[in-house]
């Protein structure tokens, strides 16, 4: 393999360069395919649909098991609130996701009698007005003082 930047030779990839150091990628390992939204989604409704039916499930188990024993530690019961908090967070969430799936769906949906024209169809003469130069502000002082900077100071 050659090196992009400096042509150097015998060069392994997926490591850095031997002389100018900069990064060598494999160009023959195949790249990561980028996720769409829809699969995010899809995947983040499944999730927290299984985490309500989970903390739910358990939490029932947990009062129905622990709960009717006379000498229950208070934790079952913090423990439980807990589940049934985290199962109900996760109904709103799950709510959510379908209200973006939904509108999700509505936005990449072509609009056939849309109103507003094109940008590519519209010209800018007509948009802007034309440039006025006559109040134009003249270069920065710094600009023509810092010419002597360049020059070497003698020693």
């Amino acid at each position: 393999m050659f090196c992009p930047k400096c042509g150097k030779a015998d060069q392994t990839p997926e490591t850095y360069c031997r002389q100018c150091g900069v990064f060598l990628p494999d160009l023959l390992k195949p790249i990561k395919r980028e996720h769409p939204p829809e699969e995010h989604i899809k995947v983040n409704s499944v999730l927290s649909l299984m985490t309500v039916i989970v903390s739910f499930t358990l939490a029932i188990l947990l009062y129905a098991l622990m709960g009717s024993k006379p000498d229950t530690h208070p934790m079952v019961y913090v423990t439980a609130g807990f589940l049934f908090a985290m199962g109900a967070w996760h109904i709103q969430t799950f709510i959510r996701i379908r209200k973006l799936k939904k509108q999700w769906k509505q936005r990449n949906q072509p609009a056939a009698d849309d109103p507003t024209p094109k940008i590519e169809s519209i010209s800018t003469a007509k948009l802007l007005e034309q440039a006025d130069f006559s109040n134009a502000v003249p270069p920065s002082v710094t600009e023509t003082t810092t010419k002597h900077l360049d020059a070497k100071l003698p020693r």
